[in-house]
């Protein structure tokens, strides 16, 4: 630490290492090492980049490279994570996403942002862009069949229970109209190529299908996302009134388990293996050909291990079809196996965490029904 008196120094790290500071306000990542010397927090190096972009709220320092005073080290003991929080969180909708260190640098920003700068969770009952049931505005949304972006008018209802998009400003009738229970969102910025992109899923038919937007603006493409979770909850609230608040909210938009390249072959196991893009999304797993393709190729249900379904490293001995990538992985279902290669053994090992997570659980009565509708399709 440059600079600095013995004393300030001592009582800095004794701050520091106080439980409520162990880990970064914003996002909850360990062993933060920077602080805000204006609100009092202590924050991780990646969340301090975002702090920096706010000036006017935050002026941040390095904990172990920069002078800290003895005024500045006296408001950091005054304030701290828990007393910080407790001003700036005290009032968060049970439906907001809380991002954490592995989510994106716009759900990050967002957060950040939200809590200091516009300080949306400081007042009970304050009107929010994300809580009267109620959204309507233009997302870029990709084409399904010619990849290309285009603006698109998008309508969220908590009334109707829907979510709608329409192909022209003055269309009466939606392009689509989708119940909420059955709609899924996720930030997909690497994928869809834009800092913004969030991918929304439903089921059709039972079937898979993917809507890829983004907007310009960070703030707005957040308000959208925390829009659909506040509908989800209040339509589950009434379809489900004896659950806690927290079983809803466990039920609201979730993040991909994982996604990634595998090589797959048919059901014959002796068809040439063929690279392909998956997506576990919980009990389903997915294959396209392409990661922005609107509708999946093929799914199928992922089971728990008291059912019958198991994952092994490896291929079975004997199998005929050509690959290319030698890490591979038998998923064993009640009705047959499913054989996957990876390109590397890190990912082969990524996919078999994955996959154990989900067998390791127990299996729900909604999913034994999702089960019984299944087709299980995977055709090569």
């Amino acid at each position: 630490m440059a600079g600095g008196n013995e004393r300030s120094m001592k009582a800095l790290k004794e701050v520091w290492k106080r439980a409520e500071n162990s880990l970064c306000a914003d996002c909850g990542k360990p062993d933060p090492d920077w602080a805000s010397s204006t609100l009092g927090v202590f924050i991780c190096l990646s969340c301090s980049g975002i702090h920096r972009n706010i000036p006017s709220i935050s002026k941040v320092k390095s904990l172990k490279m920069d002078y800290w005073d003895d005024a500045q080290v006296q408001f950091l003991a005054k304030h701290g994570n828990a007393v910080t929080k407790a001003m700036y969180e005290a009032h968060i909708p049970i439906y907001y996403y809380q991002p954490t260190y592995n989510d994106c640098q716009v759900l990050r920003e967002q957060w950040i942002r939200a809590k200091y700068e516009r300080k949306e969770f400081t007042e009970p009952g304050k009107q929010l862009p994300y809580s009267d049931g109620m959204k309507e505005g233009i997302l870029w949304k990709r084409g399904r069949d010619n990849g290309q972006f285009l603006p698109r008018k998008f309508l969220l209802s908590e009334r109707e229970g829907c979510l709608k998009y329409f192909t022209k400003q003055d269309a009466k009738e939606p392009k689509i109209n989708v119940k909420i229970d059955v709609i899924n969102a996720t930030f997909q910025p690497e994928k869809i190529g834009n800092p913004n992109g969030l991918q929304i899923t439903y089921l059709k038919d039972n079937k898979t299908r993917n809507i890829f937007v983004y907007h310009e603006s960070g703030k707005e493409v957040v308000d959208w996302f925390n829009a659909i979770r506040s509908v989800q909850f209040h339509y589950l609230k009434v379809a489900f009134p004896i659950a806690s608040d927290n079983e809803i909210k466990n039920r609201l938009t979730r993040n991909f388990l994982k996604e990634g390249y595998m090589e797959k072959t048919g059901p014959k196991q002796r068809e040439a293996f063929k690279k392909r893009w998956f997506t576990l999304d919980h009990r389903r797993l997915m294959y396209f050909k392409d990661p922005l393709d609107a509708f999946a190729k093929g799914e199928v249900f992922v089971g728990s291990g008291e059912n019958g379904y198991s994952v092994q490293k490896g291929l079975p001995s004997g199998t005929q079809g050509n690959f290319s990538w030698h890490y591979g992985i038998t998923i064993v279902t009640p009705d047959r196996e499913y054989l996957f290669t990876c390109e590397t053994e890190a990912d082969q090992l990524e996919w078999i965490r994955a996959f154990t997570s989900v067998i390791n659980q127990a299996m729900t009565p909604q999913e034994y029904a999702s089960k019984c509708l299944d087709a299980l399709s995977f055709p090569s």
